[in-house]
């Protein structure tokens, strides 16, 4: 097993810029989710480490190999794509032995190894199908055995799961989370899914426009975002943004001042804060006038089942909140909004995190 680095790694299209000097380093054994928007860069960054573009300036290492310039059979890593790549002329079986071949293992080998890792996906009983003949969750599960039968350095996946309906998303995700946890090899595993990547990954890089925003645990990203586009980004729903002004007697957010301890007044002062984000479920609704609540009105109520949303509006801006199961409101209502500031980022106008989240609040940072 191995670690994976990019060193200031740059791709250019033409006059397009599909990454902009990605540094990144990969712990050896950790699962890794590249996340980010389409055209961000994350497919890109997935397909030099890959050997199948060449980056425009920087290098790629895999453990201490220096592989950017290194044909794909050299690398030692096994790509999941999108759409499967499965040969449809060829059984299960001779699917996942392919790669067997190509490295000329014996016929012996090769059946021991197939028959091996179709167990362990529970694949077994499909080894004389043919793709056509298997459904989508089916024809991944091949897919994956046969990166896996490589015993690689490292596994790559293209967005694996896009292709699968939502109930068969989830549990694939799991599975596929297990799988490489029991076999601890590096995986690098592209997404638009902030979902699948919180659920999933040791480590989450979030990517916009071909430039690295942050690298960090997922609950580090999902409790002190860096900037304001990972904490929008990151979250379902979204972060609240609201507007904010600050003057020397402090600062006010929704039409109500907020009461900032010493330090972070200070901080959030320093730093010219213009917005504030709160997680929805860090808010919660109160009587209209409650002392320190905003004043907002009930755009609509969306009942999920376990919980409710509730989407609310201040002036021109929309929030939302995580009610318990069972709220209602009439649309149109006026209601309070309540959070604690201290569960609350606070970004400059650049949009840079200049207060994060106070660490006494329970996520467990310091």
């Amino acid at each position: 097993m191995s670690s994976v680095r990019y060193e200031a790694v740059e791709k250019r299209f033409g006059v397009f810029t599909a990454l902009r000097s990605l540094d990144l380093t990969i712990p050896d054994h950790a699962f890794l989710a590249l996340l980010g928007p389409s055209g961000c860069g994350k497919t890109t960054a997935l397909r030099i480490l890959a050997g199948l573009e060449l980056p425009t300036a920087g290098r790629v290492l895999i453990g201490d190999r220096d592989v950017t310039r290194l044909q794909p059979r050299d690398r030692d890593v096994a790509m999941v794509f999108q759409s499967y790549a499965l040969y449809p002329h060829m059984t299960v079986r001779d699917n996942i032995a392919y790669p067997l071949r190509i490295r000329k293992k014996t016929a012996a080998d090769c059946e021991r190894m197939v028959k091996d890792v179709a167990a362990a996906l529970e694949v077994g009983h499909l080894l004389d199908r043919h793709p056509r003949q298997l459904s989508g969750g089916q024809r991944q599960r091949i897919a994956l055995a046969r990166a896996i039968v490589r015993e690689p350095e490292a596994f790559l996946m293209d967005e694996p799961l896009s292709n699968l309906d939502a109930r068969l998303r989830l549990t694939m995700r799991g599975e596929i989370k297990r799988l490489c946890h029991r076999l601890g090899t590096t995986t690098i595993y592209v997404t638009h899914d902030q979902a699948e990547a919180l659920t999933m990954a040791d480590y989450i890089a979030v990517m916009r426009e071909g430039e690295l925003q942050q690298f960090a645990p997922p609950a580090e990203i999902y409790d002190r975002p860096a900037n304001r586009f990972v904490a929008t980004f990151v979250g379902s729903p979204a972060m609240n943004v609201l507007k904010a002004t600050i003057d020397g007697s402090g600062l006010r957010a929704g039409g109500v001042a907020l009461d900032l301890a010493g330090e972070r007044r200070a901080g959030c002062q320093a730093a010219g804060v213009d917005a504030i984000g709160i997680r929805p479920e860090d808010m919660k609704i109160v009587a209209p006038g409650t002392p320190g609540a905003l004043t907002a009105e009930v755009y609509v109520v969306e009942p999920m089942g376990n919980e409710t949303l509730v989407d609310l509006r201040i002036g021109e801006e929309r929030l939302t909140v995580r009610a318990a199961r069972g709220f209602t409101a009439p649309i149109g209502s006026t209601v309070g909004a309540m959070f604690d500031p201290a569960n609350a980022c606070f970004f400059d106008p650049a949009g840079t995190t200049v207060v994060h989240r106070a660490p006494n609040k329970g996520d467990g940072h310091e």
